[in-house]
């Protein structure tokens, strides 16, 4: 009984030292990443930082399991902390130089039923590199805002979407609202660095036109369009919903994060607080299935399978047909479950 009792000590203790180790090893490769993505004076300085810290990780577990005396995790343990401490200590900014298309972040003021949007963005994109920069200025009322749409776009295979909302007014204008990365010039999206306080966090207003076809047209990527079924007055509070965001943000920027604070669960935490108790599901984070959620939990065009709806809200075609369409919002909706292309006026080209 003696000799079993010592042989299960042992191979709980096995156990635990290597769940031990493995736990540094993974603190290591958090480290390395955080050095990598945050450390200021270049690639150099980053890959040093990252390389370094990696290998003191790797080293204090393999002098542990060499000479058995945890003491030797204590130099690692001390750097941790430390390592904590100016993590916490990075905080996002205003103040870079930005990319473009995510230069202004959207400003609004109400009064009554009418609201004043500075920075909407409505960008002329002949390319992801060409494009006509200019910003605007514009009012919607409130009381007549008609419908909600919910834009999934696929850019990196079909468990993954960016989420936008847009919003329908009866004078025939829509006016989209997204969460985007805030990315400095030159930089580009990295799903990894989201993780790692490397983006800042935009939210942008603009015209469909800029929004969505930047997307199918300009990127290559794969869109879907549904009509959100959402009373007015819970419509006009997500509306009104994304200005507070815009001037929460404008008090104190946050950093994007692409598990919790991304394109979508921001927007579902937007929407909750207007409609309690709405569930929360893996396939807000897995965002490329967001349209199955929102049809499970019945917020669609009624009366149709999930197929239908799939199928009729498939607008990539449509935009790129509609390219220089100057009623590209409506040309893009003929065919979408929920659409009634008689209840609105047509638009017109602005004049340039």
């Amino acid at each position: 009984m003696t000799f079993l009792s010592h042989r299960a000590r042992s191979v709980l203790g096995s156990i635990g030292k290597m769940a031990v180790s493995l736990i540094i090893l993974l603190t290591a490769l958090w480290g390395a990443l955080a050095l990598w993505y945050q450390l200021s004076g270049g690639m150099a300085a980053q890959a040093i930082g990252a390389l370094l810290w990696g290998a003191l990780g790797v080293a204090s577990v393999a002098l542990w399991w060499l000479r058995g005396d945890a003491r030797v995790l204590l130099p690692y343990a001390a750097g941790f902390i430390l390592l904590l401490l100016w993590w916490s200590l990075i905080m996002p900014k205003q103040q870079r130089v930005w990319a473009d298309d995510v230069a202004r972040n959207v400003m609004g003021t109400l009064k009554g039923s009418i609201v004043t949007l500075d920075n909407v963005r409505n960008f002329d994109w002949r390319s992801d590199d060409d494009y006509t920069v200019k910003w605007e200025q514009r009012s919607y009322n409130l009381d007549e805002l008609r419908t909600l749409d919910v834009a999934l776009s696929y850019w990196t295979g079909p468990f993954i979407a960016h989420t936008l909302m847009s919003f329908g007014f009866a004078d025939g204008r829509f006016l989209t609202f997204s969460i985007e990365i805030r990315k400095e010039k030159g930089e580009s999206f990295s799903a990894i660095g989201g993780f790692f306080k490397h983006f800042e966090t935009s939210l942008v207003a603009a015209d469909e036109r800029d929004i969505l076809r930047v997307r199918t047209n300009a990127r290559g990527e794969d869109m879907q369009l549904y009509r959100v079924m959402m009373p007015k007055a819970a419509m006009r509070s997500l509306f009104l919903a994304y200005l507070d965001e815009a001037q929460s943000l404008k008090r104190q920027p946050q950093f994007y994060n692409t598990l919790t604070a991304n394109c979508t669960t921001i927007v579902f935490e937007l929407v909750r607080r207007i409609v309690p108790g709405l569930p929360f599901d893996y396939r807000l984070l897995a965002s490329g299935y967001l349209d199955r959620y929102l049809f499970d939990v019945k917020a669609l065009v009624p009366g149709l399978s999930f197929q239908q709806l799939r199928e009729g809200g498939h607008i990539t075609a449509r935009a790129r047909a509609a390219n220089d369409d100057a009623d590209f919002s409506h040309a893009i909706r003929r065919g979408m479950p929920g659409y009634d292309e008689h209840g609105y006026p047509k638009l017109q080209m602005p004049k340039q």
